[in-house]
């Protein structure tokens, strides 16, 4: 880290490779993990865990804690989210868990949604969003169904008037959601699920916004100003009244912009005070961790372009419905697409940059299983075969 040339104050200036080893460490994917707090340390660490419907190894929410933390068992993972009211899920990057003690922070979104009265398209009348928090306040968390009716048919988008009144109970800050059974949320009260300590502080939206900023700031080590934005999604005009204010720094990182040219950025005045040392991680990636989930920023700090193929009809996809980077070294050095047939782990598409990172797919891969109880791993599909012989020998010792 060197200082620039002399503007209104010194900026400090960083190199490529310096910002990446910043942004791993920013992670927890850099040096040895403070196993102590767990899962809800990685997540109050974080401030925001992404949360999706796909399960291949396991749902993304429980792999993220994986990558940091190991083979941490998944019922303590699950109990780490949804029991003791530690945590809650709202937007935030997308649909998150989030450490409850953010739920203030959040107060800035919840009052923009009821600005708008309502939400993708959905209507609902007075009465039945009133009835929602009747029973509820009656009877206790419940789930939508438990509450009355989630859809009308199979589609996604066909609410019924029940589903539409708690979702935007949900999005109001009326209710929330704690708990999770089989994949689908409860919904309680808030007054009732949140500490009263939290629930009743009065937050603008600028103290909001301004806090957050300085806690993705802190959880990306060094951002530019697109990322900061995008970690809690946030709007162009809330971000540049927030920045002077949050206690980020300018810096300069070499080859960040177009053409290889610096570009400004921000970052956390810890993670400057100290060079990131200590051992890499090597581990499988959910696509929405949020390492990655980034994609812009993920194709500045690795030189991977990565696109969560899901959804892309099956001829179309390149690297499989759910490729998962590999990381080792700090750097992201290939994809795994995997499935599951009972207690084998199946790689059913995979690819490497190098054979050098042969071992450390073997590793990631013999992890991976063991932690979701597997005992054997069938590779399928190999970009480049030359490999399978080194690869099998050390999938079997």
């Amino acid at each position: 880290m060197t200082a620039a040339a002399p503007h209104s104050a010194p900026v400090t200036v960083l190199s490529a490779d310096e910002a990446r080893r910043i942004a791993l460490r920013a992670q927890g994917l850099l040096g040895a993990p403070d196993r102590r707090p767990g899962v809800r340390g990685v997540l109050r660490h974080l401030g925001a865990v992404q949360l999706d419907t796909i399960s291949v190894l396991a749902r993304s929410h429980e792999l993220v804690p994986y990558a940091r933390l190991g083979a941490v068992g998944r019922p303590a993972v699950e109990a780490a989210y949804w029991g003791g009211g530690t945590s809650f899920e709202y937007w935030s990057h997308a649909a998150c868990v989030l450490p409850v003690e953010e739920w203030p922070l959040f107060a800035f979104r919840r009052r923009r949604y009821r600005d708008r009265g309502h939400l993708w398209g959905h209507q609902v009348t007075p009465e039945a969003y009133r009835l929602v928090l009747d029973k509820l306040r009656a009877e206790g968390p419940l789930t939508s169904t438990e509450l009355g009716g989630a859809k009308k048919t199979a589609e996604w988008w066909d609410w019924s008037d029940t589903k539409i009144a708690v979702e935007r109970a949900l999005a109001f800050g009326d209710v929330v959601c704690t708990e999770r059974r089989s994949w689908k949320r409860v919904y309680a009260l808030a007054e009732q699920a949140i500490p009263d300590a939290l629930f009743g502080q009065e937050r603008s939206d600028e103290e909001c916004v301004r806090t957050l900023v300085a806690q993705a700031g802190a959880a990306l080590g060094v951002a530019t100003r697109a990322d900061l934005q995008d970690y809690h999604r946030l709007r162009a005009e809330q971000l540049d009244r927030a920045l002077p204010d949050s206690g980020l720094v300018p810096v300069e990182v070499a080859d960040w912009g177009p053409d290889g040219t610096a570009a400004l950025a921000w970052a956390d005045p810890a993670a400057l005070t100290t060079a990131p040392r200590g051992r890499h991680r090597t581990t499988l990636l959910s696509p929405f961790d949020s390492l990655v989930w980034d994609r812009p920023r993920t194709e500045r700090i690795f030189g991977m372009t990565h696109r969560l193929e899901a959804y892309t009809p099956k001829h179309k996809r390149v690297h499989g419905y759910f490729a998962m980077p590999l990381l080792t070294g700090g750097r992201l050095v290939g994809r795994v697409d995997p499935a599951r047939e009972g207690r084998t782990l199946v790689a059913r598409q995979l690819s490497l940059d190098s054979a050098k990172h042969v071992e450390a797919l073997a590793t990631a891969l013999r992890e991976a299983a063991s932690w979701v109880g597997c005992d054997t791993v069938r590779v399928e599909a190999l970009h480049d075969e030359r490999l399978r012989p080194a690869l099998e020998k050390l999938l079997a010792d």
